[in-house]
């Protein structure tokens, strides 16, 4: 079996820069760099990193609790997390609390039994024992999409104005009755979405309706069932906004139950797109968040943070894109 030695003999140069290549301990020229791992590929060298741990308290391993299985929009965040962490060296270990508090507690937990040296954390609405936990244990912790403390580095995407943006653009095609399908209590993104969903219709001088805002608890039965009671109001809407994508499966489910078509009978827009938005009929309008950056920007804040515990904490908003498609009630229009 090949040795660090073997190594430096075939790549020219000490020990020591083989450590550093290999460890990242150090920064090393890119012609020596390479010639190093040349020379790992060749002999198949393999870096024991258990080793290493022992040495340094360090797993090179990064914890990741997000309800990944039970929410596709997370699916995205979680490629950017793992090609983040897979390119500074780091493996990555997920867990699925489900959005429910206990078990995200218990996922918390889990990761930091396995000796992770942080944790990115997609928190629930009731984060409250998750934070007891890491704060008890002095756990290193980044929060992504859902803001939770201060106290901790967060990353997000900017919430309130994209949701804005969405109101601004039905009102200005002349609808007055606009309805927000939005998501589950407690969530910072619930909270700033509907906060933008009155923005906007504050600045086009549109009352707000209590009638008009419906809960669909950030899932697609959830949202069918909102989207029905909007329908069902005294003055249903003309148009409505969903809050997630989850939820506009489930507003469109309730709008073909009603048998209203899209946009000739309501118009229909949606906060996060996805991969078939562009293929449904019609086309759907969306606004797309950054979710592949939103993971890698929650690991580089982890290794951050990793790297010096007695920085200040960090938030980091991302923007994301108005995706203009055909749902709102426009013609084909350019992306």
């Amino acid at each position: 079996m090949a040795t660090m030695a073997d190594v430096a003999r075939r790549a020219g140069v000490s020990v020591a820069t083989v450590s550093h290549v290999l460890n990242e301990t150090r920064p090393v020229l890119p012609g020596t760099r390479q010639a190093v791992l040349d020379a790992i590929d060749a002999l198949g060298y393999t870096h024991n990193t258990l080793a290493r741990s022992l040495v340094t308290a360090r797993t090179r391993s990064i914890g990741l609790a997000v309800s990944a299985i039970s929410n596709p929009y997370f699916t995205e965040i979680l490629q950017g997390v793992e090609a983040g962490a897979l390119e500074h060296g780091y493996g990555l270990l997920i867990a699925d609390p489900h959005d429910d508090p206990e078990q995200e507690r218990k996922a918390v937990q889990l990761l930091h039994e396995r000796r992770v040296d942080g944790v990115i954390v997609a928190a629930s609405a009731e984060p409250r024992a998750m934070l007891d936990y890491l704060t008890r244990h002095q756990v290193p912790a980044v929060f992504l999409d859902r803001l939770v403390t201060d106290a901790h580095d967060q990353v997000s995407a900017e919430n309130a104005h994209h949701v804005e943006e969405l109101v601004r653009h039905l009102a200005d095609l002349g609808h007055t009755r606009i309805g927000l399908v939005a998501g589950a209590p407690g969530l910072s993104t619930t909270a700033e979405r509907t906060a933008g969903y009155r923005a906007g219709l504050r600045l086009r001088g549109l009352p707000f309706d209590p009638e008009l805002l419906a809960d669909g608890d950030s899932e697609a039965d959830g949202a069918r069932d909102a989207t029905h009671r909007l329908l069902a109001a005294a003055r249903p809407p003309t148009a409505i906004v969903t809050a997630n994508n989850a939820m506009t499966i489930g507003a469109l489910r309730a709008l073909r139950e009603a048998g209203l078509g899209v946009p000739d009978d309501i118009a229909l827009v949606c906060f996060d797109d996805f991969s078939w938005a562009d293929v449904f009929s019609p086309r759907l309008t969306a606004i797309s968040q950054p979710s592949r950056q939103i993971g890698a920007t929650a690991v580089r804040l982890l290794l951050d943070r990793l790297a010096d515990p007695s920085r200040p904490p960090q938030t980091v908003r991302l923007p994301c894109t108005f995706v203009h498609r055909t749902s709102c009630g426009c013609k084909e229009a350019a992306e």
